[in-house]
């Protein structure tokens, strides 16, 4: 009767053992997917944003160009002012790249997949 009462007890706890890694697994995954999710939609609404800059830039630039080939009376001179405009907003974005956009990027990755989820919250207030 003893032995069989251990049986049975390893046996349901196995058991048990088994739902619970299956259910942290399932859990995992479930995470891992709503923080690729949030990752791919911020990367997405970035990507959109920075194409419609991109054209924006484009046409403010062409129309630059011909404003001050028409002050300069030059096309060459007009074009070449708008360019050098643009090696320097380069330069200023090569020497702030590293101490500013960096580090936003970088922080806004680690809080999306750091951040606690809903699922993550009762878990804890579970454990208490």
């Amino acid at each position: 009767m003893m032995e069989e009462n251990k049986e049975n007890f390893l046996e349901e706890t196995y058991g048990l053992f088994t739902n619970y890694v299956d259910d942290r697994i399932l859990l995992l995954k479930i995470q891992t997917a709503e923080k690729s999710g949030k990752l791919m939609s911020a990367f997405v609404t970035i990507a959109v944003v920075a194409l419609f800059t991109f054209f924006i830039l484009l046409f403010v630039s062409i129309m630059g160009g011909y404003y001050f080939a028409e002050l300069t009376g030059s096309t060459f001179k007009g074009f070449s002012i708008v360019a050098g405009i643009y090696c320097l907003l380069l330069l200023m974005f090569l020497v702030v790249n590293k101490q500013i956009l960096s580090k936003r990027i970088i922080d806004l990755v680690i809080r999306i997949f750091f951040e606690r989820s809903a699922v993550e919250t009762d878990l804890s207030k579970d454990d208490e």
